[in-house]
């Protein structure tokens, strides 16, 4: 029995090895991409109207209200859908079988990493599904009411200052990412002036949206630390509380600009990364 499993395992890892050297995941990972661009370039773009004066919500809900209100906004919705799946389908398979090139504990670090960009753009997809099938409607930033519902339980506190910690770690790491600039170890041969751009939309977007990731999680384990929930903000309310900060407009069209960097990035990376 126990080889027969193993057999079943092994299988399993050689069909997810030949699925993530394939074309079509090749094709899902690039289409995957330029959505991950396109959600972010309209958040970065909502912030900076939030920035100069103007309403709006600068989160995942807020970009989807906008693509929706546009021509042909429900096919965009849906071609978004697909681009979530397809980026979460490669970056799990990149999960059981990627990394190929990495060994010993780096491998299963990267892994890791790769499993949780998949879970994550696969809550992307379901949000997407959840906003066509309640038409549009349904609440905002729920960030604050979980973060009540966890707390209210024997252990949420620490629960919810994990994740915080976890979060604010992740949104350094990757603002450390941009410094470094790595990522352009990932594309294909480019241009001089295309790899000049890519290196400043990279560096700007990495280090932007790491930035504004570590202040939702700074947001988060606060409200674990003085037992508040109420403290706790999820995207456009971390953004919209640095609004309210001195020279707060500032803040925010900077925050914007590394956002809507990343988003034209994730354009880049879509059309010269080595899949």
């Amino acid at each position: 029995m126990a080889t027969t499993r193993d057999d079943a395992s092994q299988a399993t890892k050689e069909a997810a090895k030949q699925a993530v050297d394939s074309k079509p995941v090749e094709w899902l990972a690039r289409f995957g991409l330029v959505s991950r661009g396109v959600i972010w370039l309209i958040i970065g773009l909502l912030a900076l109207q939030i920035a100069v004066g103007g309403g709006g919500e600068a989160d995942r809900k807020g970009a989807l209200r906008a693509i929706a209100s546009k021509p042909l906004g429900h096919t965009m919705l849906v071609a978004l859908l697909i681009g979530f799946c397809g980026y979460a389908i490669w970056r799990l398979l990149e999960a059981v079988a990627g990394h190929r090139d990495e060994e010993g504990a780096k491998r299963w670090v990267k892994r890791a990493a790769s499993a949780g960009r998949g879970v994550l753009y696969g809550s992307f997809a379901y949000s997407v599904i959840s906003f066509l099938s309640s038409g549009g409607g349904g609440k905002g930033d729920n960030t604050k009411p979980a973060t009540v519902r966890v707390m209210s339980h024997t252990g949420g506190r620490w629960l919810v200052g994990a994740v915080g910690l976890a979060v604010l770690i992740g949104g350094l790491v990757i603002a450390v990412r941009g410094v470094r600039a790595k990522f352009l170890e990932k594309l294909k041969p480019l241009s001089p002036a295309m790899r000049t751009t890519a290196s400043v939309l990279g560096r700007v977007g990495l280090v932007g949206r790491g930035l504004v990731i570590a202040l939702v999680g700074w947001f988060l384990l606060h409200a674990a630390l003085i037992f508040k929930a109420s403290s706790a903000k999820g995207l456009d309310q971390s953004l919209k509380t640095l609004a309210g900060q001195p020279y707060g407009e500032l803040l925010l069209g900077a925050a914007a600009i590394g956002l809507v960097s990343y988003g034209l990035w994730s354009f880049i990376e879509a059309r010269y990364r080595k899949v």
